[in-house]
C-alpha cells in the first residue's frame, strides 16, 4: 500500500517526506494508522550513524500510537480498530526473553537495528529501491506502520493517542528505571543526571514512588525549572556548581539511589560519586559502543552498585497500561513534556529538541 513517510537518505540528512510502498503484513504483523510518533535522541542517533543499522535510506521513529486497521492471520493479540502504542520487538524464545527480560533479549538488535525484518526481507521501498525501515519493528515516522504482534500495547481509548506516543520510548525508560531497576522505596532518596524526558518521568515515578529526596541535575535553567515543577525537591545547576559536592551537602552523605540519563562518561562518574555505601546508580543515557569511563574501584568495592538498565526494565503489555492508569488518575502529568508538530515540520520539531527549546517533541500525523 502507499504511505506517507519521513525518509532519511544520507547520514544527518533532513527528514524528506516522501510517498513509499509499505508491504503486506505477515501473518504475525500488525498494520497501524499512525496519529502521532514522538522523537527521541535515538532516532536522531540512527539518522546520524550512530547505531549498527544499515545505511539510509532510512525511516525511523519508535514511539508511534495509532489504531490497527488489519492484522496478520495469526495476530490474536489485537483486533481492527483497536488502540496502540507501540514499543520495541524482541525475538521470545532466548533466556533473556524466557524469564521475562525483553529489554534485554540477546537478539535484541535483529529485531530493531536491522533495517528490514528479522527474516531479512524489507517491509518499505519507493520506485524499486529499498528503503530501510522495521526501526524498532515500527518505523513510526509515517502515515502507516508494520509492528510484529509482540511490539504492540492495547491502550484504552479515552485517552488521545497523541498524548501516549511517548510512552513506546522514553517516558517508559525514566519511570521505569525509578519503578522497575531501581525499585526505590517510600522515603528514599534519588538523583536524576540529566532532566530531558527520560529524566523527568523518572521524577514524575519518584514522586509516584513517595521519595523525600529528589535531586534534579542539569546545565539547562528551564528543565531544571521544569523537573521542580514537576516534584524535584532540589536542583543543581551542574554548570554553575560541582554537582557531586553540592549533593553530598544537600544529603549529608549521598543520595541512595541515582540516575545517569545524558549519555556522559563524566556525568556518569558524578552519579556513583554521590552515592553512600550501599548505594545503587542506574545507568540510562545511550552512548556511542566503546565509550568508556573511569569509576572509583574503592567506592564500587565499598558496597556500591552500578547498573546498566534498558527501557525501563519494563514489561510494555504490564507497565503501559499502569502508567497511563496513573496520568488518568492526574499522579504521572508527562503529558507537560509534549510540544506537538504537524508531520510536515519533523525538521523543525528536531531542530527544536536538538537547541533544547522543548523536551518531547510529538508529531500529529
Amino acid at each position: 500500500m502507499k504511505i506517507k513517510a519521513a525518509v532519511v537518505f544520507e547520514q544527518s540528512g533532513n527528514f524528506q517526506i516522501e510517498f513509499l510502498q509499505l508491504s503486506e503484513p505477515n501473518d504475525d504483523e500488525v498494520l497501524v494508522r499512525v496519529a502521532a510518533a514522538g522523537i527521541c535522541h535515538t532516532d536522531l542517533a540512527g539518522r546520524d550513524g550512530h547505531l549498527p543499522i544499515p545505511p539510509p535510506p532510512s525511516v525511523f521513529g519508535h514511539e508511534g500510537a495509532g489504531i490497527v486497521e488489519r492484522v496478520g492471520a495469526r495476530v490474536t493479540k489485537v483486533k481492527p480498530g483497536d488502540h496502540v502504542v507501540m514499543a520495541w520487538d524482541c525475538c521470545g524464545t532466548c533466556p533473556s526473553c524466557k524469564s521475562g527480560k525483553d529489554p534485554y533479549c540477546l537478539n535484541f538488535f535483529l529485531h530493531n537495528f536491522h533495517g528490514a525484518r528479522p527474516d531479512g526481507s524489507t517491509t518499505l521501498s519507493k520506485d524499486g529501491q529499498v528503503i530501510h525501515g522495521s526501526f524498532f519493528s515500527q518505523s513510526s515516522f509515517a502515515s502507516h506502520a508494520l509492528a510484529n504482534e509482540r511490539n504492540v500495547v492495547k491502550v484504552r481509548e479515552d485517552v488521545p493517542l497523541e498524548v501516549l506516543a511517548p510512552l513506546g520510548c522514553g517516558v517508559m525508560t525514566g519511570a521505569g528505571a525509578v519503578m522497575n531497576a531501581l525499585q526505590v522505596s517510600p522515603g528514599s532518596s534519588i538523583a536524576v543526571f540529566g532532566v530531558g524526558t527520560v529524566g523527568i518521568s523518572a521524577i514524575l515515578a519518584a514522586v509516584v514512588s513517595g521519595c523525600t529526596t529528589i535531586i534534579a541535575v542539569d546545565i539547562n535553567p528551564e528543565r531544571l525549572a521544569t523537573a521542580k515543577d514537576m516534584g524535584a525537591t532540589h536542583t543543581v545547576n551542574a554548570s554553575e556548581v560541582d554537582p557531586v559536592k553540592t549533593i553530598l551537602d544537600i544529603t549529608d552523605g549521598g543520595v541512595q539511589f541515582s540516575l545517569e540519563c545524558v549519555g556522559n562518561p563524566k556525568v556518569l562518574r558524578q552519579a556513583v560519586d554521590v552515592l553512600p555505601r550501599l548505594g545503587v546508580c542506574g545507568l540510562c543515557g545511550v552512548v556511542p559502543p566503546g565509550t568508556e569511563v573511569a569509576l572509583n574501584m574503592d567506592l564500587i568495592m565499598n558496597g556500591r552498585t552500578v547498573r546498566g538498565i534498558i527501557e525501563g526494565d519494563a514489561i510494555p503489555d504490564l507497565f503501559i497500561p499502569k502508567l497511563i492508569d496513573l496520568y488518568c488518575q492526574g499522579r504521572f502529568p508527562f503529558d507537560r513534556l509534549i510540544t506537538y508538530y504537524p508531520f510536515a515540520e519533523i525538521n523543525k520539531a528536531v531542530e527544536d529538541m536538538e537547541k533544547g527549546k522543548v523536551i518531547k517533541p510529538v508529531l500529529q500525523m
